[in-house]
């Protein structure tokens, strides 16, 4: 295979296999990522036949965590994260704390050294932010209560284990690592590192939340001016990958914390969904190569050489972590189901976990078996957490019909609370959503040959007016001037001064668009008889609008020549009684 089409070659088959696969494990009534798992199994270094390469694969996978975590950024304020965080920090830190201890136990037993267990441990503390948002997708749950604190818990340990990246090189030579390894690390003491890399995620957390929201609408609105869906679609994702890679490269946190803040920036414009939209296909087709890539990394040997240990892992992942976060939860008083919900959903572990296991295998801290272990068990946790999501559901229908009361009342005061101000944001999400809709609706009722156009182009349209007022007896257009616009009479009223006679228009009228239409100037003083309101199409604007929608632009040429017919016509008849 030559190296100039291997990474043809790595998407192309990576996306066969995957198809295939997927198809016949829903055949199965299996989950269609086991069918991409498998895949990459298939095509990786471990199993005879083609071999893709491994290191595209895992930046495409990268690359597909990246638009994921974008696409739940757009659905995700920072008022959700605030408002879950009375559950998500302690949750997420005490689960990382609990099941760390539980890996550095297991890894003692081993006979491994102290810095291969809180590797290894660390490694096994993290969920999968692919496999989550997956399962909330399909449960439809996204944005749920439940759903909303899973989230915020899933940030809290991305966040954590962006510190833990930064600390294990500095820490390498006294947790008995390869110090040469680390060597590239400035000597800088540990807590000087904390204090910067707390800095670093904090100065990008202010410059994302407080000037992100003023500049990024502002981008995505003079974008979509412009008209061009192309465009558009490219500047979606410029900004989110351009953010992902600034945050990782400038402040040192992870592509996909970055992309998310991107998406949270990116939900304060009211073409949110319409990014959310565009972004969709490619969020798929990437998230596919992400479980393709993991499947690439397994060596299925593992399963044979020692499988009590990955028996070991498998319940450390999917048992002892799911009986940590159900205890978290219930301990700060919050619903059983709830527990049961947030400990199902984060059964499993995937990109962190391979992250720092390649990093602690690079330090010379953790053995090359820890990693093959990590990987064994987050393959197997991912492909079994359709069945855990399922007995979690069963357990929940188990406890409400045995102890209805408990199931009820316990947490019910938090819950309330949570649901609360989880209530006022959407209804304040909902609230611009509404308005934006009434903005379009009021569009189309005032003026009607504006509902022959897409509702793309309708926002584009609201975009593209440029507001205008004039009081009673301003005049708004003067003859002989060159056009600037085409005026929309949205309230008041205004009279086309004419030769012989003044011509009222009301709401819902148009003027200006003969000089734009021919190229000419101005044939008429238009003042305004009443305060009034106008949406006014500029002549670049008017051009490349109408360029786009012939039909829009014949409907205006018709009524333009209707009004002109008019004219003369008064124009005769008037002569001819002047005559007479």
């Amino acid at each position: 295979m030559h190296q100039e089409v291997g990474l043809i070659a790595t998407v192309a088959l990576g996306f066969v296999f995957a198809a295939v696969l997927g198809y016949l494990a829903d055949r199965l009534r299996l989950p269609p990522l086991v069918g991409y798992l498998v895949a990459g199994i298939m095509i990786g270094s471990y199993t005879p036949g083609f071999v893709a390469d491994g290191a595209l694969a895992a930046q495409l996978a990268e690359m597909g965590v990246i638009l994921l975590m974008f696409g739940v950024g757009l659905h995700f304020s920072t008022s959700d994260l605030l408002a879950v965080r009375g559950i998500a920090v302690p949750g997420a830190l005490g689960r990382i704390l609990l099941a760390t201890l539980l890996g550095m136990g297991l890894a003692s037993w081993w006979g491994w050294s102290l810095g291969a267990g809180l590797v290894f441990g660390l490694s096994l503390s993290v969920a999968s932010t692919v496999v989550l948002l997956k399962a909330l997708e399909e449960q439809n749950k996204v944005d749920s209560a439940d759903g909303r604190v899973a989230i915020g818990w899933l940030i809290v340990e991305d966040l954590a284990m962006v510190l833990a990246l930064v600390l294990l090189p500095a820490l390498a030579g006294v947790l008995g690592g390869n110090t040469e390894a680390a060597s590239g690390q400035p000597d800088i003491p540990i807590a000087v590192t904390i204090g910067i890399t707390l800095l670093q995620v904090g100065g990008f957390a202010v410059l994302a939340i407080v000037f992100g929201p003023r500049v990024v609408p502002w981008i995505l609105t003079l974008v979509a001016r412009t008209g061009s869906p192309e465009l558009f679609r490219l500047s979606v994702l410029a900004i989110a990958l351009g953010i992902a890679f600034g945050s990782a490269e400038i402040f040192g946190v992870s592509f996909a914390l970055g992309a998310f803040f991107a998406g949270v920036v990116m939900s304060e414009s009211h073409l949110s969904h319409r990014a959310a939209a565009d972004s969709l296909p490619l969020q798929n087709a990437f998230s596919v190569l992400f479980f393709v890539s993991v499947g690439m990394l397994f060596d299925p040997s593992i399963l044979v050489r020692d499988p009590f240990a990955v028996l070991a892992v498998l319940a450390l992942i999917i048992v002892a972590r799911s009986v940590i976060a159900f205890c978290i939860v219930l301990m700060l008083r919050y619903p059983v189901g709830m527990g049961l919900s947030i400990a199902a959903g984060l059964a499993q572990i995937g990109e962190f976990s391979f992250i720092l296991a390649g990093l602690g295998v690079s330090l010379g801290l953790l053995p090359r078996e820890g990693q093959d272990l990590i990987l064994a068990g987050a393959i197997l946790s991912i492909t079994l957490n359709p069945l855990v999501l399922l007995a979690g559901e069963g357990l929940q229908k188990s406890i409400r019909s045995a102890w209805p009361g408990l199931f009820l009342r316990y947490g019910k005061r938090n819950s309330d609370k949570l649901a609360r101000e989880l209530a006022v944001i959407q209804k304040r999400n909902e609230e611009r959503n509404r308005q934006h809709q009434l903005e379009m609706q009021e569009l189309i009722e005032t003026f009607p040959m504006f509902a022959q156009v897409g509702e793309d182009s309708q926002e584009e349209l609201l975009l593209l007016f440029r507001p205008k007022s004039a009081s009673p007896g301003e005049r708004v257009v003067r003859a002989g001037d060159r056009g600037d616009g085409m005026y929309f009479i949205s309230s008041g009223a205004v009279e086309v001064e004419l030769e012989d006679e003044n011509v009222p228009l009301e709401a819902g009228s148009f003027f200006g668009e003969m000089a734009l239409l021919s190229g000419g100037r101005r044939t008429a003083d238009v003042i305004a008889v009443d305060f009034c309101q106008f949406l006014v199409l500029e002549r670049r604007d008017f051009n490349v609008f109408m360029a786009r929608h012939p039909a829009l632009r014949a409907a205006v040429s018709d009524m333009a020549k209707e009004r002109t017919e008019m004219n003369v016509s008064r124009r005769r008849r008037d002569q001819s009684l002047d005559a007479t």
